[in-house]
């Protein structure tokens, strides 16, 4: 029964295949809903891929309507195609010389006449335009009354009220994106630009193209900012053409309209934007916005929103710290069981014990560390962390922070992405995509790695709890921990400002960039889709990357741990070569041997330091503290090699993980290994300094 049900579905998909429909491109501006709508159109037939030669990942999907299989790309989320970033020139040109049946525009119910503005230059290049007005739910609660039929009639468009929330509307919308599939092309109710239309008449007139829309071409070769190779295989006499578009500009800049030429669009769109909201766009209740602004006006205060940024921040970093406790003992557990039934099938079978260690004792037993310290941190910190931004408060944290980052010669994004870096620094380099200046992103990048990750925060709070709280002695001395974490954060953003500055002004030299950020009406977050979202889309990729690293990792350290010269193994070997430059930073050898082989995954720093220490074969973990402060100070551990340890801990080298990713974003070895070395030489230079003024203050306090 089961197997005629499996081959009814397969017939029913091949079917499908066998008349293929539409491609359909979603776009809008962010916090309109557009993933939720992509999610609630394509349900899980979805998956994600970068677009050819950019780093901007574009979800695309399938959904079936009357017997037919439809292909939907859900494009970057943007305010505009006017501008240059990756994402607005992925969506443009997807737009253009893509395969693009539909266009559906998303937009906020209760934010239309900003929305529009977009939705109105998608149409400048297209006639196959749907508008799909998403939130009319939450419009409804405010008092918003709005005229979809006139709206229709206005942009000549169909027009579709939805709530991805609630599902309403998708039948109506689904028919309209068939219609609009289905129909031929019309004259578009276009936007004119009195100033520049002259000098678009005149280079339409001349144009013999296979393109579709020839005003939007004569646009896009007006502007200076745009290669005319890109239109080459769209237009038949093209150098005939640049001579005019010359012309055109020359005649333009006499007038000095040209150095306005992207102002004189804007403006005449935004007018456009503001005479039709006028008349589809009823406000019965003005104070709508009220209860925002009410809140706003503490989160964004000048000394209350940091106050609230700190305590927000504490709460999370609380309850991920305490609530990954009991599941990764679970899983650290778990992992002993299955090493240890391992152990026993590789004596049942009479496995070579040199194998049988390599693969039990190395590649599952770091595996399993790496597993059972990442992921329940990650899957706690990252939900957090996402119903923070559905709730709308992560754009408000841009904002707090944006002057700080101003007066570093970068941009206030960097502030998100700083954040994400709290989760894993790999996320915080993806994070990077929203940054539109390429000299900006660079920095985000190259200065993530400071901000310390899951996968540091355990060495962190063990190493204060140890030497710093005092609570051994009083419990209720605890509190000191917390509060010597925050300022070890706080020193971690300071330390990214200053390199971030220090990049700024030397290898990456440039202004800082003006950008807009939205402040997104405060909303109830999908609790149930974040979860999922963060768990699938974040948690198990970044813990996948990290696994894959650890597992040959986990061969090296075992065979370094077994392998034996003059009496010695080859950890003791390099570990002593390392000492001196060690004794100066203030550590010692085996610390510094630690992170090195700590690179796959920090997790696994103090369980190599432990190894080492107590010259053992295998990676060990100890969980008592008070154990573990006995056997650090046992081989010469002081307060002043804990004070260096926690600086080398938030200033060195990526993970595996991290440097992977930032290959991956950045296309280059180059700005790879230099974000490899950037954080590395900071991190020896601080902890030599700190080492070497702690000394002079002794000196001088004894002398």
């Amino acid at each position: 029964m089961l197997f005629y049900k499996l081959r009814k579905a397969n017939d029913e998909i091949n079917e499908l295949y066998r008349h293929q429909g539409y491609t359909i491109a979603l776009l809008g501006n962010p916090n309109v809903g557009k993933s939720s709508v992509f999610n609630v159109m394509t349900g899980m037939k979805q998956h994600t891929g970068n677009w050819p030669g950019k780093t901007v990942e574009l979800a695309t999907g399938v959904f079936s309507y009357r017997n037919q299989l439809h292909h939907i790309v859900d494009l970057p989320g943007i305010y505009s195609l006017l501008t240059h970033s990756s994402e607005e020139e992925v969506s443009r040109d997807f737009i253009c010389f893509e395969d693009c049946d539909v266009c559906v525009v998303v937009c906020d119910a209760t934010m239309l006449e900003r929305n529009l503005n977009l939705a109105l230059q998608v149409m400048e290049i297209t006639d196959h335009v749907v508008i799909a007005v998403n939130m009319m739910d939450e419009a409804k609660k405010k008092n918003i009354c709005i005229n979809l039929d006139a709206l229709s009639s206005l942009l000549q468009v169909r027009v579709v009220g939805i709530s991805a929330r609630n599902r309403d509307g998708f039948e109506e919308l689904k028919d309209a994106i068939m219609q609009t599939a289905c129909k031929k092309e019309s004259k578009k109710n276009v936007v004119e630009y009195p100033e520049l239309e002259k000098s678009i008449q005149r280079i339409t007139q001349n144009i013999h193209t296979t393109f579709m829309n020839k005003r939007f071409l004569a646009l896009k070769l007006l502007d200076s900012q745009v290669h005319t190779e890109r239109f080459h295989r769209y237009i038949l006499n093209i150098d005939e053409i640049i001579d005019i578009v010359n012309e055109e500009k020359q005649m333009l800049q006499e007038k000095g309209i040209y150095d306005r030429f992207e102002e004189i669009i804007v403006n005449a769109l935004q007018q456009k934007a503001y005479e039709i909201s006028e008349k589809c766009f009823i406000i019965n209740d003005n104070k709508y916005l009220d209860k925002d602004m009410k809140l706003d006006r503490i989160v964004t205060h000048k000394i209350w929103g940091y106050g609230l940024m700190l305590i927000l921040l504490a709460i999370v970093f609380w309850i991920t710290i305490q609530g990954a406790n009991i599941p990764s003992d679970l899983l650290s557990r778990m992992f002993m069981h299955i090493e240890m039934w391992l152990h026993e099938q590789c004596a049942y079978f009479h496995v070579n014990s040199f194998l049988e260690g390599i693969f039990v004792d190395g590649m599952i037993k770091i595996s399993g560390w790496v597993i059972s310290v990442m992921l329940p941190p990650m899957a706690i910190f990252f939900p957090m962390f996402t119903l923070l931004e559905d709730f709308g408060y992560l754009p408000r944290v841009a904002f707090n922070l944006d002057g700080f980052f101003q007066k570093a010669n970068t941009c206030g994004k960097q502030a998100l992405t700083m954040a994400m870096g709290f989760g894993c620094n790999a996320v915080g380099v993806s994070g990077a995509r929203i940054m539109n200046s390429p000299r900006e992103r660079l920095i985000a990048i190259l200065t993530n790695t400071f901000m310390p990750c899951n996968g540091r925060f355990p060495m962190l709070i063990s190493i204060v709890t140890m030497f710093f709280s005092g609570i051994f002695i009083n419990p209720w001395n605890g509190v000191f921990s917390s509060i010597i974490l925050t300022v070890i954060i706080l020193f971690s953003v300071m330390l990214t400002l200053g390199i971030s500055r220090l990049l700024s002004n030397t290898i990456l030299k440039g202004i800082p960039s003006s950008f807009t950020l939205e402040l997104p009406p405060y909303r109830k977050p999908e609790v149930k889709k974040v979860i999922i979202r963060s768990i699938f889309d974040r948690t198990l990729f970044v813990l996948g990357r990290a696994v894959s690293v650890a597992i040959p990792a986990g061969i090296v350290i075992w065979l370094l741990g077994n392998i034996e010269f003059h009496n010695l193994t080859l950890l003791m070997h390099v570990s002593n070569f390392l000492d001196p430059l060690a004794r100066l930073m203030g550590l010692d050898g085996v610390i510094l041997l630690a992170f090195i082989l700590g690179f796959p995954a920090n997790e696994i720093v103090v369980p190599i330091m432990i190894m080492i220490y107590m010259s053992n074969s295998t990676i060990m973990e100890i969980s008592d503290l008070t154990v573990l402060k006995s056997l650090f100070i046992d081989n010469g551990w002081t307060w002043i090699t804990a004070i260096c340890t926690l600086i080398f801990t938030i200033a060195h080298f990526p993970c595996a993980t991290t440097i992977l990713t930032i290959k991956k974003e950045t296309q280059s070895w180059k700005w790879t290994c230099i974000s490899f070395l950037l954080p590395t030489i900071v991190g020896i230079i601080l902890c030599i300094g700190i080492h070497a003024g702690i000394d002079l203050i002794l000196l001088l306090f004894h002398l």
